[in-house]
Formats: structure tokens, sequence, C-alpha cells
């Protein structure tokens, strides 16, 4: 059994400072797949998703969702679904020991390749992914939620395709996006082929909206969900979506190197948080057992360093700002 990458640290002292939703009422949902909910207009649009829970301890996700199925909000045109996707490992959540419960035996969100979807061997999230597949390859956009359990200024992942930037730019807050091709130990939902590939027009982002268990997380959350269908036109007039926040300063950022841990005794050269630009090219900034971590070029930014990788998992990823 694979083990969080969260899990690791527990003597880390993580608050928890939001409650875990009630979520009950949405189990059953209205979709044949537990846990997702559609509301149609009855009007032409896109079938937009967005989806919580990939990971089970990302509890800021799921408490965006059940106050918007409690508000009633349905899109003025097109279908609207709402997913809570790794339920069994919500389940287990537990605020005492809250990075325990990221996933059960493997990360839902590295299974998203065909390969593997279509192979044979069996675990309960890739069982899940399998069972929400057919619902995935109705929808046109998908937004991913996410939380980060280290310190990091808010951001949009895109993805590599120009679908993905143009979805990214267009839905607002966060201002950071960063465009990247993954992880080296398996695929994002975002990266599934239905998003990622130049040959369909669908298109998808994960946001990441803070740390974990955090009011300022579900806020930010709230906001992106409100800027994508406002984006999209499936904002009414009547909708219980939050008001337009002040327009950031947007900017965009690709990614230039991911950096897996290749030891167990990869660190940090000290405590950096994500969106931190490290001005010269060439400093150290982490040290991987006795390889050096250096900067690749001027102005690099921090993408969600993990301040304690396991061995195999991306410590950080480094990034360009893009011109304009």
């Amino acid at each position: 059994m694979n083990r969080s990458p969260d899990s690791l640290s527990p003597m880390l002292d993580f608050k928890v400072r939001i409650s875990r939703p009630d979520i009950a009422p949405w189990i059953a949902g209205n979709t044949g797949i537990p846990g997702f909910t559609s509301r149609d207009s009855g009007r032409p649009g896109p079938h937009v998703a967005v989806l919580s829970l990939v990971h089970g301890n990302e509890i800021a996700g799921p408490i965006v969702l059940d106050r918007l199925l409690r508000a009633g909000l349905r899109p003025a045109t097109g279908k609207l679904s709402f997913g809570f996707v790794n339920l069994d490992a919500f389940g287990q959540f537990d605020p005492r020991r809250p990075t325990a419960s990221r996933f059960l035996d493997e990360d839902l969100n590295r299974v998203w390749d065909k390969a593997i979807l279509d192979g044979p061997r069996h675990s309960r999230e890739l069982d899940r992914a399998r069972e929400i597949r057919p619902f995935i390859d109705t929808v046109d956009v998908l937004m991913d939620l996410h939380s980060m359990l280290w310190p990091s200024e808010p951001l949009i992942l895109s993805g590599v395709p120009e679908k993905g930037k143009a979805l990214a730019r267009g839905i607002g807050t966060p201002s950071l996006v960063v465009a990247d091709s993954g992880h080296v130990n398996g695929r994002r939902l975002i990266d599934y082929p239905r998003f990622s590939s130049a040959e369909t027009p669908c298109a998808g982002c994960l946001v990441e909206a803070g740390q974990h268990w955090e009011e300022t997380t579900v806020d930010t959350m709230l906001d992106s969900v409100a800027g994508l269908l406002r984006h999209l036109g499936l904002a009414g007039a009547d909708s219980p979506l939050p008001p337009p926040p002040p327009a950031g300063v947007p900017r965009m950022a690709t990614v230039t190197t991911a950096v897996t841990a290749m030891t167990s005794g990869f660190a940090f050269v000290q405590t950096y948080r994500g969106g931190d630009v490290i001005p010269r090219r060439n400093t150290l900034i982490a040290m991987d057992g006795g390889t050096e971590i250096r900067t690749p070029h001027d102005d690099c930014l921090l993408v969600m360093p993990a301040l304690r990788p396991s061995r195999g998992h991306t410590a950080v990823r480094l990034a360009r700002f893009e011109p304009g």
C-alpha cells in the first residue's frame, strides 16, 4: 500500500480551523454516481463540473460545494455538476490527525492515465476513478478544487494546453496562473486526455486555494467558482455567488523544472513559501542527499514547495514568469 506523503509527518502540529461539513444530503446524488449532483438549466451551454475531495483531507472544497448546493445554485445556461470524489478517504478524516486521510491506497490525482484506468490492477482510489470516468467523459469544463499543506500563495494550475491557460486567466481568482505538466509519479485529472489533448475543445484547471484548513481558503475557492461561472455565462443575476473580488494583477508563469526528491534526505536550505521568487540564477535552494538543487534562471518562482517531501514525490516546481 502506498502512503500519503502528508502522513509521513505526524509530529507536525497542523491546526484545523474549519469544520468538516455534513455532505450526507449529497451522497446519493442524482447522476447514478454517488457524490455527484447535476443541475440543468434546460438551455444550451457547456457542461461544467466543479469537483472537491479528490484528496480526502482537503475539506475546504466540500464546504464550498455544500454551501452552494444548499443555497440552490443553478446554472443560467448549460449544466452545472458538483462532485465529492474520494468519499471513502473523507469518511476517515479526523481533525486530530488531519494529514492521515489524503487517500487510502494511492493518490487519486495520479491515476488519470488511460493505460492505468484500462489496466488490470485495483485500489480503492483507482476503482473510484473508474466509477466516475464515464461522468468525466461528459464534462466540457472542469474545475478541480484543492488546498495545500504548506504555506503558499493561492494559484491556478492550468496544465500545458493553451485552452487550459485561457480558462484559468478567465476565472481571474487566484490571479497567479501556473502552466505545468504535472508529476512524474502519475497523471492528474486535469491531465486526462479529454482536457489535455489538443484534439478536444474541453478544458480543465486545478485551483490551489491556500492552506488546507483555513477559512481564507474557503473564501478563495468560493471566489474561484464564482469567477468560473461568470466567465462561462452560467452565473444568473440571482445566483447565490459572492460578488467579484477586487481585480488582481494577472500573472502567468510556466514551470521550467519539476524537482522530484530522489532521496529521503531532501531538505531546503531555508523555510520557503510557495510564491517566493529567487532573484538570481544558480542560487542554492535545497540539497537532495549530496545533490545541490539550484535555480535554473533569474526571478525563479517557487511553486508549492513541499518542505518535507517523500522520496519519489515532487519537492518543488521552478517557474519562469511570462512577459506581460
